[in-house]
């Protein structure tokens, strides 16, 4: 029999190991926190802001446009950016603006307007065209390192600033 102390410790570690398999559960399928790197996404989110991912809304749908997301853009990097165009849209980038399907984007995110044009593009099947919201300091679907974003490398849609405290807040897109 085991005496008062042993059950204690016991206690303790049944406690301490279901707290480490529920946070690994949570990790993996529901939420990840992200660190922003950089200023691509400026005006929206500031370098260093610490973010809730979650992944639970693309178990259930695709991505739309307007979404912020992370996505793994090599071995050693997530990279944070904007939706732009899904499977089928034909994406393009002139001096007033970008875009989507012959349409002009109602864009008041955007830090300024792109300097330089692109395309016209079409989305491929299974992809998205992503968008830092600082355009002209961003390496984003326009560069052929990154390109269309498959959906397989898709982590999660940003919902929430939680660091610095004084800049919590809710993401939003329009």
């Amino acid at each position: 029999m085991l005496d008062t102390e042993t059950k204690e410790i016991w206690e303790w570690v049944k406690s301490i190991i279901i707290a480490i398999l529920l946070a690994l559960v949570i990790r993996a399928f529901l939420i990840e926190v992200f660190l922003v790197d950089g200023q691509s996404m400026l005006p929206t989110l500031h370098n260093n802001e610490r973010l809730i991912v979650s992944k639970m809304q693309y178990y259930y749908r695709e991505p739309v446009q307007g979404e912020i997301i992370v996505f793994k853009a090599n071995d050693e990097r997530d990279f944070i950016k904007r939706i732009i165009g899904v499977a089928g849209d034909e994406v393009r980038i002139e001096i007033e603006g970008v875009y989507v399907n012959g349409q002009l984007l109602e864009e008041p995110y955007i830090l300024e307007k792109a300097w330089e044009p692109f395309g016209p593009v079409v989305v491929p099947e299974g992809t998205f065209f992503a968008l830092g919201d600082n355009r002209n300091n961003s390496k984003d679907s326009r560069h052929p390192d990154v390109g269309f974003v498959s959906l397989d490398r898709l982590k999660g849609k940003a919902m929430l600033v939680f660091w610095p405290m004084d800049s919590i807040r809710v993401i939003s897109w329009p």
